[in-house]
C-alpha cells in the first residue's frame, strides 16, 4: 500500500509531497545516467527535504566495492552535478543509507545478497519493506533482472508495503518487441507497480503546458481547428551520437525520440481537459489522442529522414555519421526524422501536426509551436502587413524554459506598418526558485506511487502502432538523404511542409 499524505484540504496540497520510508535500488549504478542524473537527483531530493531519514540507496554492480567506497563514488558525482548547493549534513544523513552489492545479473547469489541488504535496511534504517528497483540497464537485461528479483523474493511485497520497478526507454524497438517486454515484466510485477520513465514528461515546462491550457481562459477557446493552422513539435540536438554508436545504429532518430518524447508531447498538446489531474484521468485523455492519430497515406510526401554529413558545428569541424567510430559505413540509420500526423477528432480535424528531431542540427532546442491561421480580413494596405507572419504560442521545453507569444504590432512612426513582435515568459526570470531536474520529479513520483507522468502499456503500444508503418516504409528506401552538420536537416523535410503551404520555424 502506498504511503499517502493524510491531508485532504485542497489548500494543503500546495505543501511539498514527501516520500515515506523506502529504498531505491539502482541497477547500472556506475553508468552515465546514474552518475549524471540519478545520483544527483536523489541528493537534491534529500537536500530539499523530500526524502525521509529512513531512506536507503543501494547500488548493484560488478565492482568489488565496500559500502564506504560506494559512498565516496556517490559523493564525487553528487558534488560534481547536484543542482542545489552541497550540504555536508544532508549528505551525512544520506550516507547512512548507502549500500553496495557486488554481482552480475545472472548471479543468483548476488541477488540473495541484495535481498539480505534490503532486509538489513528494513531492520536497521526502518524502510518498512518499501523498495523501488531502477533498471538503468540495456533492455535486453530487463527479463533476467526481473526474474532474478522474483526468484529471490524481492519482487513481491509483504502486507502493507510496496515494491515497484522503473524501466528506462526504449520500450522495445517495435510493437511486437514492446508487447514481449511487457509480458516478461508483467510476469513479475503488477501493472500498477511498473513505471516507464520518459524524462521529458518530468520537465517543468511540459507540466506548464497543462497549466497554460487549463488554468487560463485566453487559450482554450482558440486551441482548435477553427483558429490553429498547424502545430510544430521540435527536438533538435547540436551534438552527434557521441559514444552511443552501439545503441544508436539500427535504432535511429524516430525510434529514439518520436516514438516516446514527441508523441507524448503531441498527446499533451492535443488532449481534452481531463476530469482531474490524477494518473487515470490524464492517461485516459492522452490515450484518446494517440488512438485518434492517423498516419498519412502518402508516406513519401509526408515523412522525411536524413543522415548528417561532415560540416561545422559552431567553430568545430565534425565528421559525418558514417565516419563516426563504431558505425557501419553502409548504415541506413537516420539521424533526422520528420513526420506529419493528423488527429481525427472534431477539435483537430484538418490541422497537421509536424514532428521533427535530429542530431547535428543548428542548435539544441525543444519546443512546441502552435501556429494560428491568418486573420480572415486585414483592413490595411498590403504594404503595411507584408512582413507580418502568423500568430503563434511557443512552449520552450529546453534549454531556456518558458513561453513566447508572437503577434503583430504597429511600428512606431507616422506610417501604418505592422510587424511581428514577441512577448516572452521565462522561468528563470519569473521565479526565484530554479526548476527541479526532471529526474527529481519522476523519482519522487515513483516513491510516492503517483504515476501521472509515466506512459502506460497502452500508450506505448499505440505509439508503436503509429511509428511501425513509417519505419517499414523507410526500410524500403535505402540511404537517408544527407544533410550538412550544423544545418536544419535535409531538403526533403522542407519540401514536406512546403507541399502543405507551410515552412519550419527557426527556433
Amino acid at each position: 500500500m502506498a504511503w499517502t499524505n493524510p491531508l485532504r484540504d485542497p489548500r494543503d496540497m500546495r505543501l511539498p509531497r514527501i516520500a515515506g520510508p523506502c529504498s531505491l535500488v539502482i541497477f547500472g549504478v556506475t553508468g552515465d545516467l546514474a552518475k549524471k542524473k540519478l545520483l544527483p537527483a536523489v541528493y537534491d531530493l534529500a537536500n530539499r527535504g523530500l526524502l525521509p531519514p529512513s531512506f536507503g540507496l543501494i547500488g548493484f554492480g560488478r565492482r568489488e566495492w565496500s559500502n564506504e567506497q560506494f559512498a565516496n563514488f556517490v559523493e564525487e558525482h553528487v558534488r560534481e552535478r547536484c543542482r542545489t548547493p552541497f550540504n555536508e549534513d544532508t549528505f551525512a544523513q544520506l550516507r547512512k543509507g548507502l549500500r553496495f552489492v557486488t554481482g552480475t545479473f545472472d548471479d543468483a547469489d548476488a541477488f540473495t545478497r541484495l535481498s539480505d541488504t534490503v532486509s538489513e535496511l528494513d531492520r536497521d534504517l526502518g524502510t518498512r519493506g518499501n523498495h523501488a528497483f531502477y533498471m538503468s540497464v540495456p533492455p535486453r537485461a530487463f527479463p533476467v533482472v526481473s526474474r532474478q528479483l522474483a526468484a529471490c523474493g524481492l519482487a513481491h511485497s509483504t502486507e502493507g508495503a510496496w515494491r515497484r520497478v522503473i524501466i528506462e526507454k526504449p520500450f522495445g524497438h517495435d510493437l511486437a518487441s514492446a508487447k514481449e517486454l511487457d509480458r516478461v515484466v508483467s510476469e513479475v510485477f503488477a501493472p500498477e507497480s511498473v513505471f516507464r520513465i520518459d524524462h521529458y514528461l518530468g520537465k517543468e515546462t511540459v507540466q506548464n503546458l497543462l497549466a497554460l491550457r487549463f488554468a487560463n481562459t485566453m487559450f482554450e477557446p482558440i486551441w482548435n481547428a477553427n483558429y490553429v493552422s498547424h502545430v510544430q513539435i521540435t527536438m533538435a540536438e547540436d551534438m552527434g551520437i557521441g559514444g552511443r554508436a552501439g545503441y544508436y545504429d539500427g535504432i535511429g532518430a524516430a525510434r529514439d525520440v518520436i516514438q516516446n518524447h514527441l508523441l507524448q508531447l503531441m498527446a499533451l498538446t492535443a488532449m481534452e481537459e481531463p476530469v482531474s489531474f490524477t494518473a487515470a484521468d490524464l492517461t485516459a485523455e492522452k490515450t484518446k489522442v494517440l488512438s485518434a492519430i492517423r498516419v498519412p497515406h502518402d508516406l513519401a510526401a509526408h515523412t522525411a529522414r536524413g543522415q548528417y554529413a561532415a560540416g561545422w558545428q559552431g567553430s568545430e569541424r565534425v565528421v559525418g555519421y558514417l565516419d563516426e567510430k563504431g558505425i557501419d559505413p553502409s548504415s541506413t540509420t537516420e539521424t533526422y526524422a520528420a513526420v506529419r500526423l493528423d488527429v481525427d477528432t472534431r477539435r483537430w480535424a484538418g490541422v497537421p501536426f509536424y514532428l521533427r528531431t535530429g542530431k547535428r542540427l543548428g542548435k539544441r532546442v525543444t519546443e512546441i509551436a502552435v501556429v494560428f491561421k491568418r486573420a480572415p480580413h486585414l483592413p490595411f494596405e498590403t504594404t503595411a502587413t507584408k512582413e507580418l507572419g502568423r500568430n503563434a504560442v511557443v512552449i520552450r521545453v529546453q534549454p531556456d524554459e518558458g513561453v513566447t507569444m508572437r503577434f503583430g504590432s504597429k511600428v512606431p512612426g507616422t506610417a501604418m506598418e505592422v510587424r511581428d513582435v514577441s512577448m516572452d515568459f521565462s522561468y528563470g526570470r519569473s521565479f526565484t526558485e530554479a526548476s527541479p531536474e526532471a529526474y527529481e520529479r519522476l523519482i519522487l513520483d515513483v516513491l510516492l506511487g503517483d504515476p501521472p507522468l509515466f506512459p502506460t502499456t497502452r500508450e506505448v503500444e499505440l505509439s508503436w502502432e503509429i511509428l511501425d508503418p513509417i519505419e517499414e516504409f523507410w526500410s524500403t528506401l535505402g540511404q537517408p538523404q544527407p544533410y550538412r552538420a550544423g544545418t536544419w536537416g535535409p531538403e526533403e523535410a522542407d519540401a514536406m511542409l512546403a507541399r502543405d503551404g507551410h515552412h519550419w520555424r527557426m527556433p
